[in-house]
């Protein structure tokens, strides 16, 4: 059933206030310090002063005044920035306030709006098995909305699996310029690890690593059907023995550090948000590590 237009465009509503009011120029500026353009370009010629690298000297414009000038450039800063967010059944889960989906939107819309403010250009592929939606890379505010009503009107019909291995190829192959990629998903996918490996060399990856609360502990509640969001597949679990609860906080575990250990070896930054706890904090390390490795 599709989503309430109303109920849509309130949470829409909700987020842009949200994440509006995190925004600040101290996190403008980190994103601008972080992530660097592509490369430089030609700003202008100025009359050249002792100590400037004579490399520099414009010949054409030195002949033709008489006088040494120099060219300057500068860096060149627009970006592309893609979001890549998993729209799989799992990502309707939520035991807090919120569901993965919700705070996955909420994530997107904070850098999108921050990149947007920086001039950058954002796009947006929503996957789950199969890519859901593709919305090319521009600029402008109505992007970073539309991004938004986007994630949030998939939540209401996530189903199926999730394929990263998928969505990735389908990047790599209608994003050949280098952009900074977002990879947003609770990351129950297997086998994406090559293709992961490949978009890295070749973009500038940084994974936002969703979960919930409940999915690393079981409550105590004895008897409990619990149904995989994914697949619809049942299964009864006896809550109530502390040997069922520690195996599947210690099977959850693992798995986590296993995902966190294969992003650490590949260089591909971690930001690690959770449906109970505040996110902006998280997003704000993101930028401090990265520019204090530059």
């Amino acid at each position: 059933m599709a989503i309430d237009v109303k109920e849509l465009m309130a949470k829409v509503g909700k987020i842009r206030i949200l994440t509006n009011r995190l925004i600040d120029d101290q996190l403008s500026g980190d994103y601008h310090s972080t992530f660097k353009g592509q490369g430089v370009e030609f700003d202008e010629v100025r009359p050249y002063v002792a100590g400037d690298d004579v490399r520099s000297i414009d010949w054409n414009v030195t002949a033709r005044t008489g006088t040494p000038y120099i060219k300057r450039f500068s860096e060149e800063r627009e970006l592309t920035v893609l979001f890549l967010v998993d729209v799989s059944g799992s990502q309707a889960y939520g035991s807090a306030t919120r569901s993965k989906a919700e705070l996955s939107a909420e994530v997107a819309s904070l850098l999108a709006l921050t990149a947007i403010r920086n001039q950058d250009k954002i796009g947006l592929v929503l996957f789950s098995d199969k890519i859901v939606k593709y919305i090319p890379p521009r600029k402008g505010r109505q992007s970073v909305m539309r991004l938004v009503r986007e994630v949030l009107a998939a939540e209401d019909d996530a189903t199926g699996g999730t394929d990263i291995a998928g969505a990735l190829k389908f990047l790599n192959g209608v994003q050949k310029r280098r952009a900074v990629v977002f990879l947003v998903s609770d990351f129950l996918s297997a086998g994406y690890e090559k293709e992961l490996r490949v978009t890295a060399r070749h973009h500038d990856v940084i994974a936002i690593t969703v979960s919930d609360p409940a999915e690393s502990e079981l409550p105590l509640a004895g008897l409990a059907e619990l149904e995989d969001p994914e697949t619809g597949e049942l299964l009864l679990v006896d809550t109530a023995d502390a040997g069922v609860r520690r195996a599947f906080a210690d099977a959850a575990r693992k798995e986590v550090e296993e995902r966190d250990r294969f992003l650490a070896r590949n260089g591909i930054d971690n930001v690690p948000v959770a449906t109970d706890k505040p996110y902006i904090q998280s997003i704000r390390a993101l930028f401090k590590r990265r520019a204090s490795k530059r």
